[in-house]
């Protein structure tokens, strides 16, 4: 099967929808669910949480070590392998939101939080495993930039479609619904990938000792350039989903009920997107590209800092465009990444290790943006609630000017890095 035909790309790039299917439940739906169903304090949900997500980031490099090592023998190793963990994860999904499903009952409060605490361990691990197996695979085939582009478009595009699909389906049919259906979604998606084309066995991942193969992204330069501007420009979009609530509820004075709207608008907006991006990426590069959409984020997202309350359908538009620009941010970076490894060569039998690295700064993107922006907030005065001139300033400064700072800094980064990262794009 050609590689770059859309059947293939659709093959390759189905099994994101239910991982981003399950990655909004887990990290938006359950808390709220598990605390109102079961009466368990919002401290004790966060430990939780937290643990899961520390002990999830610490074993990322390891789980890319193992992807390759799987990947040694070709890809047959590796898909009966994900069919085990995605088994793993089935479980520990349902076990999350049914846990009397393997207690036959009630139980005290101490075997409810271990019980579910090893459900979040396994879900995110299992996650996360899937993960980085799915992009170490793609970045193995071979292709140019244009392939390499389409690629990631279809795999961050089907994603997308998981994470519209899982903020809808709880409202309209249910937390059953929910669970039942992605556990079928992951089923079809495996199978899917089964016929998908598959990568070229690389018999010398394990000739480096294990310190040495988690060290060995870190003495590319081109990998340390590419990850400053993917964690400069991440943590610039996270700060706004960090803020956003406070941001509807008290600088805009709108309903909490309308960020379904809001959100709706952005994602919808990023999907259409990027067939547009890929049109572009094929004439001016992924670089080129990369930075028109962070200067079309920037020029788009500083008018929020005249918005006001009551200003629903400006801000609706604000979303629209940012999505518009959300596209290529999630096009580009996979797409340079795998283009560094095709070119490095021996490193291609590493590429796990490299997205195992990718993978924690991603979750760090998150924690960073919430360690700065709330932080910083409550130093210049703003507190939940407050509506006074001074707070709203604050969280208009909070939500709207640092982020757009830290993406022009990501730009100027990329900018100066043309001559590393024009071999990305050959």
């Amino acid at each position: 099967m050609n590689p770059s035909s859309s059947r293939a790309l659709a093959l390759l790039g189905l099994p994101a929808l239910p991982l981003a299917f399950v990655a909004l439940p887990l990290y938006v739906i359950w808390p709220h669910y598990f605390a109102t169903q079961f009466g368990v304090s919002i401290g004790l949900i966060g430990g939780l949480l937290l643990i899961a997500r520390l002990l999830d980031a610490l074993f990322d490099p390891l789980l890319g070590l193992g992807v390759d090592r799987l990947l040694q023998t070709g890809g047959v190793t590796l898909l009966r392998r994900s069919w085990l963990v995605a088994v793993t994860l089935a479980i520990g999904f349902l076990v999350l939101f049914f846990p009397h499903w393997l207690t036959g009952g009630s139980v005290t409060i101490d075997t409810l939080l271990w019980l579910v605490l090893a459900a979040l361990v396994v879900s995110y691990l299992s996650y996360s495993f899937l993960n980085i197996a799915l992009q170490t695979w793609g970045a193995r085939l071979n292709g140019d930039t244009h392939m390499r582009s389409r690629l990631v478009g279809w795999r961050e595009g089907l994603g997308l479609a998981g994470v519209i699909l899982a903020s809808q389906v709880p409202g309209w049919w249910g937390i059953e619904t929910l669970v039942s259906g992605f556990v079928l979604l992951l089923g079809l998606s495996l199978w899917a990938w089964w016929y998908a084309p598959r990568p070229v066995a690389w018999r010398d991942a394990a000739a480096l000792p294990l310190r040495q193969s988690m060290a060995k992204p870190w003495r590319n330069p081109g990998f340390r350039r590419l990850l400053l501007v993917f964690m400069l420009n991440g943590i610039a979009s996270a700060i706004p989903a960090t803020l956003m609530l406070f941001f509807v509820e008290d600088r805009l004075q709108l309903p909490q009920s309308m960020q379904s709207q809001f959100l709706g608008a952005y994602f919808l907006a990023a999907a259409v997107s990027m067939p547009l991006w890929l049109q572009c990426i094929s004439r001016y590069g992924l670089r080129r590209s990369w930075l028109g959409g962070m200067l079309l984020a920037v020029t788009v997202f500083v008018w929020t800092l005249s918005l006001g309350a009551g200003d629903e359908m400006a801000y609706t538009s604000v979303c629209l465009l940012s999505g518009l620009a959300l596209g290529v941010d999630l096009i580009a970076p996979g797409a340079l990444l795998n283009g560094l490894l095709q070119h490095t060569g021996a490193d291609t039998a590493h590429s796990g290790a490299y997205f195992g690295w990718w993978q924690v700064a991603t979750k760090l993107n998150l924690a960073l943006a919430a360690g700065l922006s709330l932080p910083l907030l409550q130093w210049l005065g703003y507190a939940a609630g407050a509506r006074d001139a001074p707070a709203l300033l604050a969280l208009s400064w909070a939500y709207a000017l640092l982020p757009c700072i830290l993406k022009l800094f990501a730009g100027v980064v990329l900018f100066k890095s043309a001559a590393r990262m024009q071999a990305m794009e050959s």
